[in-house]
């Protein structure tokens, strides 16, 4: 049964509940709405026997630095899904992206995790077995088709239109297919909201790779996206819509992409504006449209465009085939007119990112001779040594930002201003499991405090 059947029906959520996890069953495996809701009481009675017990716990100290320097590391959000290290790195519930790309379930023949596995496992908390992947992979294809009004709003935007911003219209645009708008509109209960978010999120995972492709193939090419194959991966599928589909490199890379550049703790600005947004109950359309607006600026998502433009400028003046001392000059140069080295540094990491280990792996396996490649990694050898010698940057070590665009311009994907767009993708696999939990837990708006500079001033005793 299609969802938009099931939105014209007055079906009660537990009717809802019965349809869709009926729709989607696979034998004897659960599916992961059934495995979310068999966890889904335990969970709450942890989050209330902590609160219970330790809710008077002091966390830690606000400085007046923080406040004004971007709240950097004050602790007041829950985020399940991931927890940041500033020395050890990322972990997706408590899993390392080695760990990922060996424990995940992967398409046939493949080395590289399914973004479908980790949603499973950022929703749960456990790895799925391939048969529920694949019946997730399965019921990702069957949503993916989107309605004519939100084709008609991508088709109009002129092709001057960053895509990004044509993105997050087209996700505004689907709030007239949310379950949960609908169900809240006739009063269901709040236990039950999940279900509806749930369904939304299922819904959007599944269109966001069309509306993308979409996007790509009007402003870029001839307009056309090839149908969806309902025995591919979500992966596949987006690579074949983009038009690298017969390119099983791509495919790899692809799921790649989508697994590491998911989730990254919920301090970010995309995740933290999906989140606060969803806090005032909008529908997980509504908030991963405003997280994607906030993953557009040139601080967070933008980056990665910055930086391929950033390589590429240097590659018209000093080539490929360079020194270490070329870089080095080309550097300081950069440094000394006042610019930043792009792909460099991070709000939280102190090392290496691991997302760009991931990438550089990847790229040492299938393109190890690579002129841009080979670029990126002098740049890697060099750039820690000279911004450790500026002495203004408090991490000298390589984002994930440093290595995305080269991977995608070695298999023709050369237009920059629409890796963001890739970026939105993956990023609301990581946020809406977030979304979700949400719901399910009821966790309250968000509403910090805010006082004025005088306030503040007061507040430490200091007199302006």
């Amino acid at each position: 049964m299609s969802l938009r059947a099931l939105n014209s029906m007055r079906v009660s959520s537990k009717s809802l509940y019965a349809l869709t996890t009926r729709a989607y069953s696979t034998g004897k495996e659960q599916t992961l709405k059934d495995r979310f809701a068999e966890l889904l009481p335990e969970k709450i009675e942890q989050i209330k026997k902590l609160r219970k017990e330790h809710g008077s716990a002091v966390l830690g100290e606000v400085t007046l630095d923080q406040v004004y320097g971007g709240q950097r590391g004050i602790k007041a959000l829950v985020w399940e899904g991931s927890v940041l290290d500033a020395e050890e790195g990322i972990r997706f519930r408590g899993k390392t992206i080695p760990e990922l790309q060996k424990e995940l379930p992967k398409a046939p023949g493949g080395t590289e995790p399914l973004p479908e596995g980790l949603f499973w496992l950022l929703l749960t908390g456990e790895v799925p077995s391939e048969a529920q992947v694949r019946a997730l992979s399965a019921e990702f294809a069957a949503r993916s088709e989107i309605p004519k009004h939100v084709k008609d709003i991508i088709d109009r935007s002129p092709p001057s239109l960053h895509p990004m911003a044509q993105l997050s219209m087209a996700v505004t645009a689907l709030e007239s297919e949310s379950m949960f708008t609908k169900a809240y509109e006739k009063g269901v209960s709040k236990k039950d909201y999940w279900l509806y978010a749930y369904e939304d999120a299922i819904d959007l995972i599944a269109k966001l790779p069309t509306i993308a492709a979409r996007i790509y193939r009007n402003v870029f090419h001839d307009g056309k996206v090839a149908a969806i194959n309902a025995n591919a991966d979500l992966a596949q599928n987006f690579s074949t819509q983009l038009g690298f589909g017969d390119n099983k490199e791509f495919n790899e890379l692809m799921r790649l992409y989508l697994t590491i550049h998911a989730d990254h703790e919920g301090g970010n600005v995309s995740a933290h504006t999906t989140h606060l947004v969803g806090s005032a109950l909008s529908s997980p359309f509504l908030s991963v449209a405003a997280g994607l607006n906030g993953l557009a600026g040139p601080l967070h998502g933008k980056a990665n465009q910055e930086v391929l433009e950033w390589i590429l400028e240097m590659k018209s003046k000093i080539g490929s085939n360079v020194s270490k001392a070329d870089i080095e000059k080309y550097l300081w140069d950069t440094l000394n007119a006042g610019r930043v080295v792009p792909g460099y540094g991070h709000a939280v990491l102190r090392k290496t990112d691991p997302r760009y280990t991931a990438q550089r792996e990847f790229a040492l396996k299938h393109m190890p001779d690579y002129d841009l490649f080979h670029l990126v990694s002098t740049i890697y050898e060099v750039a820690p040594g000279v911004l450790t010698k500026h002495g203004k940057t408090k991490n000298p070590w390589p984002n994930v930002d440093s290595h995305s665009g080269v991977l995608l311009q070695y298999y023709g994907l050369t237009e920059q201003s629409f890796y963001t767009v890739l970026f939105g993708v993956s990023r609301a696999i990581g946020v809406l499991p977030q979304i979700i939990i949400d719901r399910a837990v009821g966790m309250p708006i968000e509403r910090p405090k805010s006082f004025s500079t005088e306030k503040y001033a007061e507040l430490v005793g200091a007199k302006l």
